[in-house]
């Protein structure tokens, strides 16, 4: 069961393997993505951001590949995240918490050889606690809010965290950081102003490396890179940056199979609801994947899927299960049970359908679902 396509005029889904479409993830464009990223920043280090999963992708294969490139610094949210992937990894690869620890996971991370992000007083008094209950130095990362109001030690908090980390050794600081709120618009003046914050955040904390880049730092110049810059869209092709041309190579390919064709005259009704009524003869084909699969229920009567790079409008609303698009523009017969129509590949791209469907590149790489039969390459 190995999810190929046949080849023929109208590709069709390979009857063995069970799945509704095909999920392409190719780890080479991945790998050429953290090259070109490493290379803006150099000297600094690149790290990969690869929680929810890698966003959507698959985070023990992303992350293997990542390191045969020589990646040694990743990124999840979530604790849970880090468990799974460490036994993925070498030891000599370290894996960042960034929402820190919640209570009780303490001892489980200090075992593990875990590195939490500590972004509040609770939490560096707690890795503090156990640092000492072991008698050993554990390590951490200080994450400072510098206008984004989300994740971070607060301003009011900077200088009980300095009287701390001088009244005990018991913490290994490996850098401070903070995250960008608008790193993908360039002109954005709250660049700027974090900018500011994260040198002042720097020069009460001396001696401590930073850390401040995210996928849209990157292309923001020099002064945002650090000492590691933490990549995650663009590692998967996303744009990091609004309004510019995108310069990373796509990583996801997505082809979904036709479960019907039909003709309907005019005046027809498609999907639920009624929502969309034919204007003329209509031809039609509906496709086996629907928002459980990652194609939002927003894409309905404005998104399209591509054959041979023709582009078929989605008509009526999205279901859960399926999806039905208008295939007038083909000639008879291109389009039969089992063809394969591209979602996302050469016509459109993760960017192009989050457009369509008002959301972001994130959100549908990270909503593709599992009926698919996933490929890496």
């Amino acid at each position: 069961m190995d999810g190929s396509i046949v080849n023929s005029r109208a590709p069709k889904l390979a009857i063995d393997s069970g799945a509704c479409g095909s999920l392409t993830i190719d780890l080479a464009a991945l790998c050429r993505n953290y090259d070109k990223l490493a290379t803006i920043v150099a000297p600094a280090r690149t790290a990969a951001v690869v929680k929810a999963d890698a966003y959507g992708l698959g985070a023990a294969q992303v992350s293997k590949a990542l390191y045969g490139r020589g990646c040694r610094y990743f990124f999840v949210a979530h604790f849970i995240e880090a468990l799974r992937l460490r036994p993925q990894l070498s030891g000599d690869a370290t894996i960042f918490v960034l929402n820190g620890l919640l209570p009780g996971n303490e001892a489980a991370c200090a075992d593990g050889g875990i590195v939490p992000v500590i972004n509040s007083l609770d939490q560096l008094q707690q890795w503090s606690d156990l640092a000492r209950s072991l008698q050993r130095r554990l390590p951490a990362v200080l994450q400072f809010d510098t206008g984004m109001s989300r994740l971070g030690i607060p301003p009011e908090d900077r200088g009980a965290v300095a009287t701390h980390l001088r009244a005990s050794d018991a913490i290994d600081i490996f850098f401070v950081m903070s995250h960008l709120a608008s790193a993908d618009d360039v002109g954005n003046s709250q660049n700027a102003d974090q900018l500011a914050e994260m040198r002042r955040v720097a020069a009460e904390f001396p001696g401590y490396d930073v850390s401040f880049a995210n996928s849209g730092g990157i292309f923001l110049g020099g002064d945002f890179h650090g000492v590691m810059a933490r990549p995650g869209i663009a590692l998967y092709g996303g744009a990091a940056t609004s309004g510019v041309a995108n310069p990373m190579e796509a990583v996801v390919r997505l082809e979904v199979a036709v479960v019907q064709t039909r003709t309907v005259p005019e005046g027809a009704r498609v999907g639920y609801g009624g929502a969309h009524v034919t204007k003329g003869r209509t031809r039609l084909a509906t496709i086996a994947a629907g928002y459980a699969d990652g194609l939002p229920r927003s894409l309905s009567d404005r998104g399209a899927v591509y054959y041979n790079g023709i582009r078929l409008p989605i008509v009526g609303r999205v279901s859960m299960d399926s999806t039905t698009i208008d295939i007038s523009a083909l000639s008879e017969g291109a389009l039969s049970f089992g063809s394969m129509v591209e979602v996302l590949g050469d016509h459109q791209t993760v960017d192009d359908l989050a457009r369509d469907a008002r959301l972001i590149s994130y959100e549908i790489l990270t909503s593709l679902g599992h009926r698919f039969h996933r490929q890496y390459r």
